[in-house]
């Protein structure tokens, strides 16, 4: 059986990366354009890897990183590896679908695992979301996992990941999370504002008691 060429398989890729969570629903029938210093392909190994200030953009999504390396299992899966350097990491951006919020996700490695469905940050991995250009919720640890099939997010400080070969340990190895409310809570806990008081009828001092005289 004939294996497709290796650009429907970075296709696919950008379509996994593109998680559905937070994707902008409009970047999947977007074009994707890759720039890069070089690019080496080998059919016979179903391998493409873009080298040197790589950056790909399909719709909002843009990833830059130092390397991107796909290549297809015997089995047909999709495995991709994105690797930074420690000191300019691999970063991941998209908008998130029907909201004026963005998600941007920074490692010094990026791994995808067609076969699981999984995305996996590794190496002083910080995760953001944005509202607008404003910092909405931080999280960072040295390995944060994405499954797509289930939804779930899992953070790592250095408990386990640490023992892992290119991890780099999160500050101080404990996952740290900024989160801030969402606007319509913030809303929802404020007071109303309240009524004024409508001053009653002004008393005047009389000077008979009970009722008038006939």
């Amino acid at each position: 059986m004939k294996k497709p060429p290796l650009f429907l398989l970075l296709l696919a890729l950008c379509a996994a990366l593109a998680l559905p969570a937070w994707a902008e629903k409009a970047d999947r029938k977007k074009d994707t354009f890759f720039e890069a210093d070089s690019l080496r392909i080998d059919d016979v190994k179903q391998t493409s890897v873009f080298s040197g200030n790589v950056v790909m953009t399909k719709g909002t999504i843009i990833v830059r990183a130092a390397k991107i390396d796909v290549r297809q299992t015997p089995d047909g899966f999709e495995l991709a590896v994105i690797t930074g350097t420690p000191d300019k990491p691999a970063f991941f951006r998209q908008k998130r679908d029907a909201v004026d919020e963005f998600i941007e996700v920074e490692s010094e490695r990026i791994d995808y695992d067609g076969s699981a469905d999984i995305v996996k940050f590794t190496g002083k991995a910080q995760l953001r979301r944005l509202r607008g250009a404003e910092l909405a919720d931080e999280i960072s640890g040295a390995v944060i996992v994405y499954e797509n099939l289930t939804d779930k997010f899992s953070v790592d400080g250095s408990s386990t990941a640490a023992a892992s070969p290119g991890v780099t340990p999160a500050p101080g190895g404990r996952v740290r999370a900024m989160l801030t409310p969402k606007p319509e809570a913030v809303a929802s806990a404020t007071p109303a504002a309240k009524t004024p008081v409508q001053p009653g009828p002004t008393l005047r001092p009389s000077a008979t008691l009970g009722s008038n005289p006939q």
